[in-house]
């Protein structure tokens, strides 16, 4: 084990597109464990959307990352030192502990997963907070009905190609939206949708009107600004829409123009917001059911992977510019 942690600290709050020189390399001390907490070498973190709205001090759902502080994320690893009784060294853990190489965190705050099964990483993905966020917003906001049809922007990535899957088990048609012929390719050959529309092919108005024909009936938005915008014009009466992200907006310094918004009167929507860490009640039942399905070889899933930490700052930029296909991670060992 080496004496140092390599850490990506905040080194300014960034305007507009986050920068390299937003982020910045550390080597502190690794930490020692006090009594209830458990050191941790992180094998794996997690690059997520949320992540840009951590980096700004406006309000939001949750306190901004402190300049010179380590950056948030998820983290999956292993278990070096333990002062609480129920880990030990070699236990596989995903817990919240940053961008960094070792991290100590309060037993409480970690949660033992099994990688026997699937592989490590998955409990960043498909297994965790991505797949739980799919499960709610489409099962608890979207309620989806056998036949009816349900759109899932940004379908092929962490969040967008789990809504879609569980959808088409429910006996829904499903619609994706996403970048590029590779990426539409992927969402329906091996995803399953019925169809997806690459919103960079120039003619978006056209073609969400012909893969979505006579509307929609559940919408999973991912995505905002002006794909969002076209598609409440194409809600049929009394469609329910998960607000799970705007992405398209995380880097404008204006907000996209909407023109489409009387259409949440008019065709009586339902529109909810939603974080999913507000339902922490439902985790238990979201990952047993995603870990069954896994398991059973019914999940697919897609990552893209970043070697070492000091690689994370240019995958971040680049997942937040839709460089990257499906989960986008940052292997640390």
């Amino acid at each position: 084990m080496s004496d140092e942690n390599l850490q990506v600290l905040l080194a300014r709050r960034p305007t507009g597109w986050v920068e390299a020189a937003d982020l910045r390399l550390h080597s502190a001390p690794i930490p020692e464990p006090a009594d209830g907490e458990v050191l941790v070498r992180n094998l794996w973190l997690s690059l997520d959307p949320y992540m840009r709205g951590r980096m700004s001090d406006a309000k939001s759902y949750a306190e901004p990352v402190a300049l010179g502080a380590v950056m948030v994320g998820g983290t999956a690893g292993e278990v070096l030192r333990s002062r609480h009784p129920d880990f030990r060294a070699g236990d596989k853990v995903v817990g919240m502990l940053g961008w960094q190489l070792y991290g100590c965190a309060p037993g409480k705050a970690l949660a033992k997963v099994d990688a026997s099964r699937v592989p490590l990483q998955a409990y960043l993905g498909t297994l965790g907070m991505p797949g739980v966020t799919a499960w709610y917003g489409l099962n608890r906001i979207c309620e989806p009905r056998p036949g009816e049809t349900v759109v899932v922007t940004a379908a092929s990535g962490a969040v967008g190609s789990v809504v879609g899957q569980i959808a088409k088990a429910r006996g829904c048609r499903v619609v994706g939206v996403a970048g590029g012929p590779a990426k539409c390719r992927y969402v329906t050959d091996e995803l399953g949708f019925d169809a997806c529309v690459d919103y960079k092919a120039g003619q978006l108005g056209a073609d969400l009107r012909a893969a979505l024909g006579e509307g929609f009936d559940c919408l999973f938005e991912n995505v905002g600004g002006e794909i969002f915008d076209r598609l409440l014009a194409l809600a049929r009466p009394f469609a329910r829409i998960a607000l799970c992200g705007t992405i398209s907006d995380y880097n404008a310094t204006e907000p996209y123009p909407m023109r489409n918004v009387r259409a949440v009167l008019v065709s009586r929507l339902k529109l909810q917001g939603f974080i999913v860490s507000d339902h922490m009640e439902c985790w238990p039942q979201a990952l047993g059911e995603l870990a069954a399905l896994a398991v059973a070889g019914k999940l697919r899933w897609r990552e893209s992977v970043a070697e070492g930490l000091a690689s994370a700052p240019q995958a971040f930029i680049g997942m937040l510019r839709g460089e990257n296909f499906g989960k986008q991670l940052v292997r640390l060992g």
